[in-house]
Protein backbone atom coordinates (compact mmCIF):
# COMPACT_ATOMS: atom_id res chain seq x y z
CA UNK A 1 0.00 0.00 0.00
CA UNK A 2 1.43 3.40 -0.94
CA UNK A 3 1.23 6.57 1.14
CA UNK A 4 -1.58 8.14 -0.93
CA UNK A 5 -3.83 5.09 -0.46
CA UNK A 6 -2.98 4.93 3.24
CA UNK A 7 -3.89 8.59 3.69
CA UNK A 8 -7.18 8.29 1.82
CA UNK A 9 -8.30 5.16 3.65
CA UNK A 10 -7.57 6.85 7.00
CA UNK A 11 -9.92 9.76 6.26
CA UNK A 12 -12.08 11.06 9.08
CA UNK A 13 -13.90 14.33 9.80
CA UNK A 14 -12.32 16.64 12.37
CA UNK A 15 -14.50 19.12 14.23
CA UNK A 16 -11.94 20.35 16.75
CA UNK A 17 -8.76 22.28 15.89
CA UNK A 18 -5.66 23.55 17.63
CA UNK A 19 -5.12 27.30 17.88
CA UNK A 20 -2.51 27.14 15.13
CA UNK A 21 -2.52 28.68 11.68
CA UNK A 22 -2.29 26.65 8.48
CA UNK A 23 0.98 27.30 6.70
CA UNK A 24 0.37 29.50 3.65
CA UNK A 25 2.62 27.39 1.45
CA UNK A 26 0.61 24.29 2.37
CA UNK A 27 -2.63 26.09 1.56
CA UNK A 28 -1.18 27.17 -1.78
CA UNK A 29 -0.28 23.56 -2.61
CA UNK A 30 -3.81 22.47 -1.67
CA UNK A 31 -5.29 25.05 -4.04
CA UNK A 32 -2.87 24.01 -6.79
CA UNK A 33 -4.02 20.40 -6.39
CA UNK A 34 -7.64 21.52 -6.72
CA UNK A 35 -6.81 23.40 -9.90
CA UNK A 36 -5.10 20.30 -11.29
CA UNK A 37 -8.23 18.19 -10.78
CA UNK A 38 -10.44 17.24 -13.77
CA UNK A 39 -13.44 19.32 -14.82
CA UNK A 40 -16.15 19.09 -17.47
CA UNK A 41 -14.87 20.32 -20.90
CA UNK A 42 -11.94 21.87 -19.02
CA UNK A 43 -14.45 24.58 -18.15
CA UNK A 44 -13.08 24.67 -14.59
CA UNK A 45 -16.52 25.47 -13.20
CA UNK A 46 -15.37 25.93 -9.60
CA UNK A 47 -14.28 28.91 -7.53
CA UNK A 48 -12.99 28.81 -3.96
CA UNK A 49 -13.46 31.58 -1.44
CA UNK A 50 -10.78 31.26 1.26
CA UNK A 51 -12.11 32.77 4.48
CA UNK A 52 -9.67 33.48 7.32
CA UNK A 53 -10.98 36.71 8.83
CA UNK A 54 -12.42 35.87 12.29
CA UNK A 55 -15.51 38.08 11.94
CA UNK A 56 -16.46 36.60 8.59
CA UNK A 57 -15.87 33.04 9.80
CA UNK A 58 -18.07 33.81 12.78
CA UNK A 59 -20.86 35.06 10.54
CA UNK A 60 -20.57 32.09 8.19
CA UNK A 61 -20.60 29.72 11.17
CA UNK A 62 -23.93 31.26 12.19
CA UNK A 63 -25.31 31.06 8.64
CA UNK A 64 -24.25 27.40 8.44
CA UNK A 65 -26.45 26.60 11.42
CA UNK A 66 -24.21 27.71 14.31
CA UNK A 67 -21.46 25.22 13.47
CA UNK A 68 -18.69 26.44 15.75
CA UNK A 69 -15.91 24.56 13.98
CA UNK A 70 -16.43 26.84 10.96
CA UNK A 71 -15.44 29.72 13.22
CA UNK A 72 -12.67 27.84 15.01
CA UNK A 73 -10.90 26.38 11.97
CA UNK A 74 -8.00 28.58 10.79
CA UNK A 75 -9.19 28.33 7.19
CA UNK A 76 -12.69 27.88 5.82
CA UNK A 77 -12.92 27.24 2.08
CA UNK A 78 -16.23 27.82 0.33
CA UNK A 79 -16.53 25.82 -2.90
CA UNK A 80 -18.82 27.40 -5.48
CA UNK A 81 -20.06 26.16 -8.81
CA UNK A 82 -19.03 29.00 -11.10
CA UNK A 83 -20.30 29.84 -14.56
CA UNK A 84 -19.50 33.55 -14.30
CA UNK A 85 -16.23 33.04 -16.17
CA UNK A 86 -18.15 31.12 -18.85
CA UNK A 87 -20.53 34.08 -19.05
CA UNK A 88 -17.58 36.44 -19.54
CA UNK A 89 -16.17 34.10 -22.19
CA UNK A 90 -19.49 34.24 -24.04
CA UNK A 91 -19.45 38.03 -23.85
CA UNK A 92 -15.89 38.12 -25.18
CA UNK A 93 -16.73 35.76 -28.05
CA UNK A 94 -20.14 37.25 -28.87
CA UNK A 95 -22.03 33.96 -28.42
CA UNK A 96 -25.36 33.19 -26.69
CA UNK A 97 -25.21 32.14 -23.04
CA UNK A 98 -27.96 29.60 -22.42
CA UNK A 99 -27.12 27.95 -19.09
CA UNK A 100 -30.13 29.37 -17.24
CA UNK A 101 -32.44 27.03 -19.17
CA UNK A 102 -30.20 23.97 -19.01
CA UNK A 103 -30.67 21.86 -15.87
CA UNK A 104 -27.51 19.91 -16.73
CA UNK A 105 -25.65 23.07 -15.68
CA UNK A 106 -26.33 22.21 -12.04
CA UNK A 107 -25.09 18.63 -12.47
CA UNK A 108 -21.92 19.87 -14.15
CA UNK A 109 -21.22 22.50 -11.50
CA UNK A 110 -22.02 20.26 -8.54
CA UNK A 111 -19.85 17.46 -9.96
CA UNK A 112 -16.92 19.80 -10.47
CA UNK A 113 -17.33 21.06 -6.90
CA UNK A 114 -17.41 17.49 -5.56
CA UNK A 115 -14.20 16.61 -7.38
CA UNK A 116 -12.55 19.82 -6.17
CA UNK A 117 -13.60 19.34 -2.55
CA UNK A 118 -12.46 15.71 -2.47
CA UNK A 119 -9.13 16.74 -3.94
CA UNK A 120 -8.72 19.44 -1.29
CA UNK A 121 -9.46 16.93 1.48
CA UNK A 122 -6.80 14.50 0.26
CA UNK A 123 -4.24 17.25 -0.29
CA UNK A 124 -4.90 18.67 3.19
CA UNK A 125 -4.59 15.28 4.85
CA UNK A 126 -1.27 14.67 3.07
CA UNK A 127 0.11 17.52 5.22
CA UNK A 128 -1.33 16.03 8.41
CA UNK A 129 -4.16 18.58 8.49
CA UNK A 130 -7.74 17.75 9.43
CA UNK A 131 -10.88 18.68 7.53
CA UNK A 132 -14.64 18.50 7.71
CA UNK A 133 -16.98 19.21 4.80
CA UNK A 134 -19.84 21.63 5.51
CA UNK A 135 -23.09 21.27 3.59
CA UNK A 136 -24.64 23.89 5.88
CA UNK A 137 -23.26 26.60 3.61
CA UNK A 138 -26.53 26.10 1.71
CA UNK A 139 -28.71 26.65 4.79
CA UNK A 140 -29.00 30.41 4.22
CA UNK A 141 -27.87 30.71 0.63
CA UNK A 142 -28.92 34.25 -0.17
CA UNK A 143 -27.17 35.65 2.92
CA UNK A 144 -24.00 33.68 2.10
CA UNK A 145 -24.09 34.95 -1.50
CA UNK A 146 -24.31 38.52 -0.22
CA UNK A 147 -21.58 38.04 2.41
CA UNK A 148 -19.17 36.61 -0.17
CA UNK A 149 -20.09 39.15 -2.87
CA UNK A 150 -20.81 36.44 -5.42
CA UNK A 151 -21.70 37.52 -8.97
CA UNK A 152 -24.48 35.96 -11.09
CA UNK A 153 -23.99 32.34 -12.19
CA UNK A 154 -22.06 31.48 -9.00
CA UNK A 155 -23.52 29.39 -6.16
CA UNK A 156 -22.00 28.12 -2.88
CA UNK A 157 -22.32 24.33 -2.75
CA UNK A 158 -20.07 23.16 0.09
CA UNK A 159 -17.59 24.43 2.64
CA UNK A 160 -14.45 22.85 4.04
CA UNK A 161 -12.85 23.51 7.41
CA UNK A 162 -9.08 23.01 7.43
CA UNK A 163 -6.85 23.04 10.49
CA UNK A 164 -4.52 21.14 12.78
CA UNK A 165 -6.57 18.43 14.54
CA UNK A 166 -7.05 18.79 18.28
CA UNK A 167 -8.28 15.21 18.74
CA UNK A 168 -8.75 12.02 16.74
CA UNK A 169 -12.45 11.23 16.26
CA UNK A 170 -11.68 7.74 14.97
CA UNK A 171 -12.76 6.05 11.78
CA UNK A 172 -16.48 5.87 11.05
CA UNK A 173 -17.61 2.55 9.55
CA UNK A 174 -18.72 2.73 5.92
CA UNK A 175 -21.36 0.79 4.03
CA UNK A 176 -20.24 -2.69 3.00
CA UNK A 177 -18.73 -2.80 -0.48
CA UNK A 178 -21.56 -4.95 -1.85
CA UNK A 179 -24.00 -2.11 -1.11
CA UNK A 180 -21.94 0.38 -3.10
CA UNK A 181 -20.13 -1.43 -5.93
CA UNK A 182 -22.12 -3.31 -8.57
CA UNK A 183 -20.84 -5.62 -11.30
CA UNK A 184 -22.26 -4.84 -14.75
CA UNK A 185 -25.74 -3.83 -13.48
CA UNK A 186 -27.25 -2.35 -10.31
CA UNK A 187 -28.06 -5.08 -7.80
CA UNK A 188 -31.24 -3.91 -6.08
CA UNK A 189 -31.47 -6.48 -3.28
CA UNK A 190 -29.68 -4.31 -0.74
CA UNK A 191 -31.77 -4.91 2.39
CA UNK A 192 -29.51 -7.62 3.90
CA UNK A 193 -26.43 -5.42 3.47
CA UNK A 194 -28.20 -2.44 5.03
CA UNK A 195 -29.42 -4.49 7.97
CA UNK A 196 -25.88 -5.75 8.62
CA UNK A 197 -24.55 -2.22 8.37
CA UNK A 198 -27.16 -0.99 10.83
CA UNK A 199 -25.77 -3.43 13.41
CA UNK A 200 -22.22 -2.19 12.83
CA UNK A 201 -23.29 1.45 12.86
CA UNK A 202 -25.27 1.14 16.09
CA UNK A 203 -22.30 -0.49 17.82
CA UNK A 204 -20.02 2.31 16.58
CA UNK A 205 -22.33 5.03 17.93
CA UNK A 206 -22.72 3.39 21.31
CA UNK A 207 -18.99 2.79 21.71
CA UNK A 208 -18.04 6.27 20.49
CA UNK A 209 -20.52 7.99 22.81
CA UNK A 210 -19.96 5.61 25.74
CA UNK A 211 -23.61 4.63 25.55
CA UNK A 212 -25.16 8.09 25.32
CA UNK A 213 -26.08 7.72 21.65
CA UNK A 214 -27.68 4.93 19.70
CA UNK A 215 -29.54 4.42 16.45
CA UNK A 216 -29.00 3.04 12.96
CA UNK A 217 -27.79 4.42 9.66
CA UNK A 218 -31.16 3.83 7.98
CA UNK A 219 -32.93 5.73 10.78
CA UNK A 220 -30.61 8.71 10.36
CA UNK A 221 -30.84 8.82 6.58
CA UNK A 222 -34.60 8.22 6.46
CA UNK A 223 -35.18 11.02 8.96
CA UNK A 224 -33.00 13.41 6.97
CA UNK A 225 -34.86 12.77 3.72
CA UNK A 226 -38.32 12.80 5.31
CA UNK A 227 -38.49 16.58 4.88
CA UNK A 228 -36.97 19.42 2.93
CA UNK A 229 -33.84 20.18 4.92
CA UNK A 230 -32.81 23.59 3.53
CA UNK A 231 -35.23 26.31 2.47
CA UNK A 232 -34.65 29.02 -0.11
CA UNK A 233 -32.67 26.96 -2.63
CA UNK A 234 -34.96 27.80 -5.55
CA UNK A 235 -34.90 31.50 -4.71
CA UNK A 236 -31.09 31.53 -4.57
CA UNK A 237 -30.83 29.73 -7.91
CA UNK A 238 -33.18 32.29 -9.45
CA UNK A 239 -31.20 35.17 -7.97
CA UNK A 240 -27.97 33.78 -9.41
CA UNK A 241 -29.62 33.23 -12.82
CA UNK A 242 -29.12 29.48 -12.62
CA UNK A 243 -31.68 26.79 -13.62
CA UNK A 244 -34.67 26.54 -11.27
CA UNK A 245 -38.19 25.16 -11.39
CA UNK A 246 -40.16 28.21 -10.34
Amino acid sequence: MNEVIRTMQAHRSYRSYLDKQVDESQLEHIIQCVQAAPSWINGQQVSIIAVKEPERKQKLAMLCGNQKYVEEAPVFLVFCLDFYRAYLASQMEGTPFEISNNIDTLLVGATDVGIALGTAVTASESFGLGTVAIGGIRRNLEEVIEELNLPPYVLPVAGLCIGHPAEDPGLKPRLPEEAVVHEEQYQQDLLPALENYNTTYRAYLEERSKGSRSGTWTEAVANFYSKQYYQGIEEALKKQQLPHSK
